[in-house]
């Protein structure tokens, strides 16, 4: 899950000061998910890394809706990019439904009922999720990279 998290960063690193520091987020997130999977028992009481983690998971979770997929879709109708709009209304409703698991394991975690089939579960969520955001991004940098070559 990490190195394709590096491989977005290298190809969209710059597009967009607030995407580069979303992809940042991502690795932390990541990084911090390695690190509870790598300790199952970490997951049977709340620990700090445990809290950690689903701190970053919101916060991650929150810029994606609040501040990055706002962004996305109003660059993609600042140039007219219906390919980009069609796609944002496919995909955005499997996130939605994405981000509900993953705030309902935060809610679990808070709850003390985390378990480790429901981590798992997250790790799969998680990876599902950077893939669509992903694809978003890429539809979205290529109209701009196609737009600003016109421009040119």
């Amino acid at each position: 899950m990490l190195e394709s998290c590096q491989n977005a960063q290298e190809r969209w690193g710059g597009v967009h000061k607030l995407i580069d520091r979303w992809l940042l987020e991502r690795n932390e997130l990541i990084k911090a998910y390695d690190v509870l999977g790598a300790e199952p028992e970490a997951l049977s009481e709340t620990t700090k890394q445990l809290q950690e983690f689903c701190g970053t998971l919101v916060d991650y979770v929150s810029a994606g809706h609040f501040e990055i997929y706002e962004q996305l879709t109003g660059e993609a109708k600042a140039f007219n990019d219906q390919r980009g709009l069609e796609l944002a209304d496919t995909l955005y409703p499997r996130i939605d439904v994405i981000t509900e698991k993953l705030l309902a394991f935060n809610d679990l975690c808070d709850e003390g009922k985390c378990v480790a089939e429901k981590f798992k579960e997250l790790g799969c969520l998680l990876h599902e999720r950077f893939e669509l955001e992903d694809c978003l991004i890429e539809v979205l940098h290529n109209a701009h990279k196609e737009q600003d070559a016109v421009q040119a």
